[in-house]
């Protein structure tokens, strides 16, 4: 008697969960894969409600998923590593990166289960804890919280840690917190992985950091707009930087040349007074062994004049290296679009 091999038939509801899959990956360019291990499905619940009317959540089978996956065209070599455990798909025709900010950034909060590990720290807050006095005088004493009993109630002395990153929660502690409404363990899914198109894009590489990207932007700008003035390109914004430095410029190389006008005269006076100062204090250094005596202006000291030389030549460095930040706010739109 020959036995007949039958192929495995896929139950009905597998069958049609692939087929939805497929029809979603067809319809949706962008898609993320996110981890449920440890998920309640109350914060599945809730995520749904934020996503309403820009995603479409599925549960579904890792395996199921690459077949229905596949089907669409999606490179699911790639998608192997991820798609293992509990998983959860999220279609969706937004950007990948803002939907994981959404997703990533999602928090429910839930009550400590006994022998679970704390990543942060936990207080019990001082007052009223509504408790009555009684046998859970022994659990606080336990937990080397401070209590006094105030109309048969217990209240907490002071602000107390009972637990910090790293610490496992103790049957005790976990009862505590539930009977205070304490519900500190915060819930959010892990993303796994998202597709923009045929870009596989892992998890971590989804993770925007807008300040860094603010900071990198102006700094780009700022390095634009410098460069754009050495190079005096002949646009307005950068013109009007152009002539105030080349005003400077000029009149510092007039009054280093001696140069009078009416407009440059000030300048050259200062500069030669300045300059007639330092060389009175280097001289008044060895005035004594030489003989000579050299008489110093009242209103001025060595150390001052040093100081105010210095000074200048630091203003002077500035001016002409530097482009402020406010000629970047103005300038750097229009040069640039």
């Amino acid at each position: 008697m020959s036995m007949l091999k039958t192929r495995h038939k896929l139950p009905e509801w597998k069958l049609k969960i692939a087929s939805e899959i497929r029809e979603l990956a067809e319809k949706y360019p962008v898609f993320l894969v996110v981890d449920l291990t440890g998920i309640p499905a109350k914060h599945i619940q809730m995520l749904r409600k934020k996503l309403d009317k820009i995603a479409v959540l599925r549960v579904v089978k890792p395996k199921v998923a690459l077949k229905a996956l596949g089907e669409a065209g999606i490179p699911v070599k790639e998608l192997e590593p991820y798609m293992t455990g509990q998983i959860m798909l999220i279609f969706t025709d937004r950007n990948v990166f803002e939907i994981a900010d959404i997703v990533r950034n999602f928090v429910t909060n839930d009550y400590y289960s006994p022998g679970e590990v704390v990543d942060k720290e936990i207080v019990i807050p001082e007052g009223n804890t509504g408790i009555p006095a009684g046998p859970m005088l022994s659990v606080f004493g336990r937990l080397k919280i401070q209590t006094k009993v105030q109309g048969n109630v217990i209240y907490v002395a002071k602000d107390t840690v009972v637990a910090k990153p790293g610490d496992k929660i103790s049957a005790d502690l976990a009862s505590l917190l539930q009977k205070l409404g304490l519900a500190l363990k915060e819930i959010r899914v892990k993303i796994k992985c998202g597709r923009d198109g045929h870009l596989i894009i892992p998890g971590d590489k989804l993770v925007l950091n807008i300040a860094e990207y603010e900071e990198m932007i102006k700094t780009a700008a700022l390095d634009g707009l410098k460069l754009a003035v050495e190079l005096v390109i002949p646009e307005p914004p950068v013109l009007n930087i152009v002539l105030v430095k080349a005003h400077r410029q000029a009149l510092a190389l007039a009054a280093e040349a001696g140069f009078i006008t009416p407009e440059t005269a000030e300048y050259v006076l200062r500069t030669a007074q300045l300059k007639a100062l330092a060389l009175a204090v280097e001289i008044s250094k060895y005035a004594p062994d030489l003989g000579l005596e050299v008489k110093l202006p009242v209103q001025q000291t060595p150390t001052k004049v040093e100081k105010k030389e210095e000074k200048k030549e630091e203003e002077k460095k500035e001016e002409e290296q530097a482009v402020s930040e406010e000629a970047l706010a103005e300038g750097f739109s229009a040069l640039f679009g």
